[in-house]
């Protein structure tokens, strides 16, 4: 396959499982290269050999919460976008504090039609 073609990748990562397998899943089926893992620093780990187009995690999750570990993913692939989800309130403040320094993180509120994630990604890409 060529660079051309090739499917955008698109890393994952959320500590509920079945929450990161199943995005993977829709994903995967809607024209994308996913991949699930289940915590931020399995994704930093990850992330230089699958080189991602597109981070999606979690923002709320032990060891690591998802905005650090978008932080560092964001220095070793400096064009990587990124799409914080969380179902929590707290998460704009904290956003609010990192989209400061310039980081450009966009907020996928749980719960997501798939739908809307592919469409909401498409449009990501285009722009």
């Amino acid at each position: 396959m060529t660079e051309a073609t090739a499917k955008p990748k698109i890393l994952i990562a959320d500590d509920e499982r079945v929450i990161a397998d199943t995005l993977a899943a829709i994903l995967n089926q809607g024209g994308f290269e996913a991949r699930a893992v289940y915590s931020c620093m399995k994704a930093i780990e990850m992330a230089p050999t699958f080189k991602p187009d597109m981070l999606i995690s979690d923002v709320i999750m032990s060891e690591l919460n998802g905005i650090e570990g978008a932080v560092k993913i964001k220095a070793i692939l400096p064009d990587i976008r990124v799409f914080l989800l969380s179902g929590q309130t707290a998460t704009a403040e904290l956003l609010e504090r990192e989209n400061a320094a310039g980081y450009g993180f966009e907020v996928l509120t749980k719960p997501l039609h798939p739908r809307d994630l592919i469409t909401r990604l498409l449009q990501s890409m285009a722009a």
